[in-house]
């Protein structure tokens, strides 16, 4: 449960959009980021950016996000640094003694020509999306005019305008050049003094070597997998004519050096980042017991609702329930969830307000963190609980009826597990005079348009 280390559903955020998006934008996240990402991210993205749009800064939630997306905390939690990695957010964080803030801005997406010119941008879109979808892109949004043949000879800041103390040492001004960050990708950690070593001034001129050139030895290297060493051949191959290093050329012989000595096939984008995989808990690794506290720290309350009521929707008041203890009452996700479990198998599957109000008014006095301590806390105090449904005026138990245990012990198990847990992957039959199932009419009917659009 890394993501729970990271964000919870009653963290607080903002959202800032330093710059209006355009619609040209937002082809660009659809057709260049979000074959890199995956859907996720990028309706995250958006959803953020429509947000962002509204003028009043407001404050949200994260249990909004899971609403709105219809997606768990852990998969906003994952969508969230994808868009931070491929640099189309940026993220500061605040904690208090009770809170954690965050504040999310949204970055403008490259341009065409700028995420082309980028040999490891560039290359991730042309693993994902073939080599022939990938040529249509660069037509349809290249249509800027060949600068092969042209130099450059704009101006910089540097060019036209100086400081006005004059005794300021060369690394100085070196260091306020301006830099655009385009996304977080930390070139430094490729060693420049190596490949320098083996290259005299002669040889490859130190000027040569601009920030530009740099940043682009150091990404070919990180998608090549090259050495310092081996980049050497690729930046003596790459210099020119007026002794420069320009990023196309570079592109190219970094490409043609790969195919010669490494293979002919293109490299591949791998994902190294990913909360399953960074997760302490691994299914089959866990007792029943430990399964059960997983799902209830990990599963959103409405759909805890869905799996102890037989997959059945549940009706708006007891979503309203759900919602306010994790929003109103602030109580952690795994917390809610066990008191939603306990209060529904020990009231014959009954939400009264009056009673889950009165025990979370408990259990937040109790601070508890944690579902395994609301659920050792409900098995400790049992008998209290019991005298407090007795006292609600909404619970009236038949005479003849038993009180069902939070959780009962099964035969040949150490755990105590509901039932419910155990059958809630099970499919339900459907009874004869049950209700329409609407989610499965509405596919039949999707399919039925796919068929007749073909």
């Amino acid at each position: 449960m890394v993501h729970f280390k990271e964000i919870q559903p009653t963290d607080h955020f903002e959202i800032t959009l330093p710059h209006a998006l355009s619609t040209n934008e937002r082809q660009l996240l659809t057709l260049f980021y979000q074959p890199l990402t995956g859907p996720e991210p990028i309706s995250l993205f958006l959803t953020l950016w429509a947000e962002a749009e509204n003028h009043t800064p407001q404050q949200y939630n994260h249990y909004y996000l899971m609403h709105v997306l219809s997606m768990p905390l852990k998969k906003i939690f994952e969508a969230r640094i994808a868009l931070e990695a491929i640099g189309l957010m940026r993220t500061w964080r605040k904690d208090t003694a009770n809170e954690r803030y965050f504040i999310y801005e949204l970055v403008r997406p490259l341009d065409a020509p700028s995420f082309f010119k980028d040999p490891l941008l560039s290359m991730f879109l042309f693993s994902k999306i073939g080599e022939g979808a990938y040529r249509k892109l660069r037509q349809r949004f290249l249509t800027q005019p060949n600068k092969e043949q042209y130099e450059e000879v704009t101006r910089t800041f540097m060019d036209v305008y100086r400081p006005i103390n004059q005794n300021l040492p060369q690394d100085e001004l070196e260091t306020m050049t301006p830099k655009q960050i385009d996304y977080p990708f930390y070139y430094e950690q490729f060693d420049f003094k190596l490949l320098q070593a083996g290259l005299s001034e002669q040889l490859i001129p130190s000027a040569a070597l601009t920030v530009k050139a740099r940043e682009t030895i150091a990404k070919l290297a990180f998608l090549y997998h090259l050495t310092p060493l081996q980049m050497q051949k690729v930046v003596i191959q790459a210099l020119d004519e007026q002794n420069k290093l320009t990023t196309e050329r570079l592109k190219r012989c970094a490409a043609d050096y790969y195919k010669l000595t490494v293979s002919t096939e293109a490299p591949v984008m791998t994902k190294v980042f990913d909360a399953k995989n960074n997760d302490t808990l691994h299914a089959e690794n866990l007792t029943k017991e430990q399964e059960l506290l997983h799902y209830l720290e990990t599963t959103p309350p409405v759909q805890v609702l869905r799996d102890i009521n037989n997959g059945k929707e549940p009706i708006p008041s007891s979503i309203q329930l759900a919602e306010d203890l994790v929003v109103k009452y602030s109580m952690p996700i795994g917390v809610a969830n066990v008191l939603l479990e306990y209060v529904m198998l020990s009231t014959d599957m009954k939400l009264p307000k009056s009673y889950v109000e009165k025990i979370a008014d408990h259990w937040n006095r109790k601070q508890l963190k944690t579902a395994k301590e609301a659920m050792d806390l409900a098995r400790e105090e049992r008998d209290k609980y019991t005298k407090w449904k007795q006292e609600s005026s909404v619970v009236k138990q038949p005479a003849n009826s038993q009180k069902k245990p939070s959780y009962n012990r099964k035969s040949g198990r150490d755990e105590q597990v509901p039932d419910w847990f155990y059958k809630r992957n099970e499919q339900q039959q459907p009874e004869k005079d049950s209700a329409v199932d609407f989610e499965q009419e509405r596919l039949k009917i999707l399919q039925k348009l796919d068929r007749a659009g073909e």
